[in-house]
């Protein structure tokens, strides 16, 4: 049955694969077929691979995924909530937990051990160039650990007093608050600080400024902001020839920016949040980050249509000009968005892109450079967009067009079972995939 559906899809342009779970998503699909990933490409559906002894819900029960085709993908650990990993120099795979406080160690057989733990929301994990320094971007704090033989000892505090839900101000209400970190070749880390909310204004004025990224002078120091108008650049991560890349989330509800009708609309639907607009924009930046950068937010949204304004118009993911926002930015009064440059990628709205990792030789061609993304999926599109991994070619200071490396978490009728977070290839050629839905830990193998 489930290939007979597979087959059913194959005009279609995203492919579809099996299985449903008991995590449907919250908005309806109001009768349209729910994409199971985002970009289209040469993929076949395998099975799950799942060890006895980890077949708990939702695996237990069969699941298949779509991957390049040669390719496996099986459950390399079970580890409820897990979120970013980040490879060891002495090749093991560190996860953080923030729900728990821990960052975990998996061994090569998935064996794990807790190598830290008493920790406010650990998130971002990254090894400083030479591999001797963790650092560990807890929601009000970065703590480098000194790293050597499986052990992270010597914390030392290199950013304090960092916004989360107890700072004075926020009185509780802090809608990102977990954070990512990344180590530049220099020895400077940057660290992302999410907005309170969808289009809280005011963090823009803080100290420091929210919806940003901040970067730490090498060996600690005074932070200061590298990029701002930042919704939640969750996924932040440093390429092999230096540059800061950031993948960010975008605003929710976004109104109609053209005084023109939408659609079949009479009059001017400027202004008019319009279910069918909302879940095609904005799209979420895939972008490289400069001293001084402003991605706009809240003032400026990206618009990847072709015919700006026309419902149904084709979009291009590259290069994406930005549009101002109707609400916050009429006319432009509050910044110029013509300005500001293009998004060099980006993902469809409501990708909701989490995890970003760079590969640098480790896999086989097509994917040996380039950046992995885990996308998380939408909540509030409809059609849902799908959770995935993907993949960007890299090359020459360039990111190219997105690609599904992993699909299939998502069936046509918006059910899932499982939601991607992070992706990391790792020393022995594959790639592993947290997921934080399912409560899993993957490992993605290309042919042998």
């Amino acid at each position: 049955m489930c290939r007979a559906w597979l087959a059913a899809l194959t005009v279609l342009p995203l492919l579809a694969a099996c299985g449903t779970g008991p995590n449907p998503v919250t908005n309806a699909v109001s009768g349209n077929e729910a994409p199971v990933a985002a970009a289209a490409a040469e993929l076949v559906p395998v099975p799950l691979g799942v060890p006895d002894g980890m077949a708990a819900a939702p695996l237990d029960q069969p699941r298949e995924a779509l991957v390049p085709e040669g390719w496996t993908l099986s459950v390399f650990a079970r580890v409820p909530n897990a979120r970013l990993a980040v490879w060891t120099p002495d090749r093991n795979l560190l996860v953080s937990v923030p729900d728990d406080g821990r960052v975990l160690v998996l061994g090569p057989d998935g064996a794990q051990r807790t190598l830290l733990e008493g920790l406010t929301q650990p998130h971002g994990l990254a090894f400083s160039p030479d591999g001797s320094t963790l650092h560990v971007a807890e929601s009000n704090r970065v703590v480098s650990y000194a790293y050597d033989a499986g052990a992270a000892t010597d914390p030392r505090v290199v950013a304090d007093d960092l916004p989360d839900a107890n700072s004075p101000d926020l009185r509780g209400a802090y809608g990102h608050e977990l954070k990512s970190v990344a180590a530049g070749p220099d020895g400077a880390l940057y660290v992302s600080i999410g907005s309170t909310g969808n289009i809280s204004v005011e963090d823009l004025t803080a100290t420091p400024p929210r919806a940003s990224i901040l970067r730490i002078p090498p060996g600690g120091g005074p932070v200061e902001p590298f990029a701002v108008g930042v919704r939640n650049g969750t996924g932040l991560a440093v390429a092999p020839d230096g540059a800061v890349w950031t993948a960010v989330n975008g605003r929710d509800n976004v109104p109609y920016p053209y005084d023109q009708p939408y659609g079949d609309a009479s009059g001017s639907s400027f202004g008019e949040v319009i279910n069918q607009y909302v879940t095609a924009h904005p799209a979420e930046p895939l972008a490289r980050l400069t001293a001084g950068r402003n991605l706009g937010w809240p003032y400026c949204n990206p618009d990847p249509d072709t015919q700006p304004g026309v419902q149904g118009s084709p979009q291009d993911l590259t290069d994406v000009p930005m549009v101002a926002d109707a609400e916050l930015n009429p006319g432009g009064r509050e910044l110029d968005c013509a300005t500001l440059p293009a998004m060099e990628q980006a993902f469809p709205a409501h990708s909701a892109p989490l995890g970003l990792a760079f590969t640098s030789g480790e896999l086989p061609e097509p994917y040996a450079e380039g950046a992995l993304a885990g996308v998380h999926g939408s909540w509030n599109a409809d059609p849902p967009r799908a959770p995935e991994v993907s993949f960007f070619p890299y090359a020459d200071g360039r990111m190219g067009a997105q690609q599904t490396l992993v699909g299939g978490f998502q069936d046509p009728s918006g059910a899932r079972w499982g939601r991607p977070v992070a992706a990391v290839s790792g020393p022995d050629g594959a790639v592993y995939i947290t997921d934080d839905d399912a409560g899993a830990v993957y490992r993605l193998a290309p042919p042998a």
